[in-house]
């Protein structure tokens, strides 16, 4: 069999899904049996990321960008030059002009939950077709896809609420939860709007992920003002979501909530390591990986009970309804006041981060590939 993977969103770039995609690939490289060949196809920014170690592995340029017209004309092209038994895009941006066969792997439907214009630096009427364009690749993907992989059973109802013809091509592979290298980074520091990750004190809580609106970062405002002596530590890029999240935090007038910025894996495991806790206020998850991690670390964990959290995370994890905040005030004060609950909480949270493994999902996904060939 061989299989091309679009592996454009590879690595740093792609965020939580470029960790999805290097991590499937890395753990298929291990699994998959001698009869099966792979190419996977990269952009420039992240061509060199990727070294195939097994030779049955190669990749190649496709310097198309997301969402763009060349990914839609020109990418197939290209893949069409290869005639792959199947391709795997692991997300739902398949070129429509795609005509062989492929498996998909949707991870959430965040953007038919959430519509709003928050979601976007562009203009209204610019949203709204953007939006149009966003239901008509992820339509066309779930109708023409062999087989649907998603990574949460949460996702696959969702899924399946949204296009019922979808029953029966599902498969569920749920995501990894491997150690973060823990060593000495040389990365430069956050910005000093409110210090950077290096020397900040504890105590703290920590949320590591974007700022997008359904993350429900403003959550940390009234908790912040609640627990003066408590600092709530926020790891992520600096784009427009956060900045827009600093300026409220500003006006606000609170001064104990820190914007880390970016922090490579091993400044981000000393900051797990160190911190009291970890808040997760999203509204909505299709897996949910951070808490995750927060666990393995053996990091008690306060999270919305919202979306495939409560599944991913079990009953390792303290909830709170996101629409009372004295629920989420609650569940803080009891990490900072019963060291019993907190014991149980490590305990539960490292049993319960070890039932995911990056190396399932690859055997996972090579079981589709072949029924999908099948």
């Amino acid at each position: 069999m061989r299989v091309g993977i679009d592996a454009r969103f590879f690595g740093s770039v792609g965020k939580g899904l470029g960790r999805y995609t290097a991590e499937l690939i890395r753990n298929l490289e291990r699994v998959a049996p001698d009869g099966d060949e792979f190419v996977v196809f990269l952009r420039k920014e992240n061509f060199n990321e990727y070294d195939p170690v097994n030779p049955r592995f190669t990749k190649v340029l496709a310097d198309y960008p997301w969402y763009s017209f060349r990914e839609q004309i020109r990418f197939p092209l290209l893949l069409l030059r290869y005639r792959f038994d199947l391709v795997h895009f692991p997300h739902f941006n398949v070129p429509i002009l795609y005509c062989r066969p492929f498996v998909v792997t949707i991870h959430d439907l965040i953007l038919l939950r959430y519509p709003t214009v928050r979601n976007t630096t562009k203009s209204r009427l610019t949203y709204r077709v953007k939006f149009l364009a966003y239901r008509i690749a992820i339509g066309s993907a779930v109708r023409r896809a062999r087989r649907i992989l998603t990574v949460s059973r949460f996702t696959e109802k969702d899924i399946i609420s949204e296009y019922p013809k979808a029953v029966g091509k599902i498969f569920v592979a749920y995501e990894g939860c491997d150690m973060l290298v823990a060593g000495t980074d040389d990365v430069g520091h956050a910005d000093d709007g409110n210090g950077s990750y290096h020397g900040i004190l504890e105590p703290y809580f920590l949320y590591v992920g974007n700022a997008y609106p359904h993350k429900n970062l403003e959550a940390f405002i009234p908790l912040a003002k609640r627990f003066p002596g408590i600092r709530f530590v926020l790891v992520g890029k600096e784009d427009h979501f956060y900045r827009r999240f600093r300026t409220a935090v500003e006006h606000a007038g609170v001064d104990n909530i820190v914007f880390a910025g970016f922090v490579p894996d091993g400044g981000l495991a000393q900051l797990y390591r160190n911190a009291t806790g970890y808040v997760f206020p999203s509204l909505y998850e299709g897996f949910g990986l951070p808490p995750l991690e927060a666990m393995r670390f053996g990091i008690p964990v306060v999270a919305a009970k919202r979306g495939s959290i409560p599944e991913i995370l079990g009953d390792a994890a303290l909830y709170f309804d996101p629409d009372h905040e004295e629920d989420l005030f609650r569940q803080v004060g009891r990490i900072l006041a019963e060291p019993e609950l907190v014991s149980e909480l490590r305990r539960k949270g490292t049993e319960q981060a070890s039932l995911y493994h990056w190396e399932e999902l690859a055997k996972s996904s090579l079981l589709t590939y072949h029924e999908a060939v099948e």
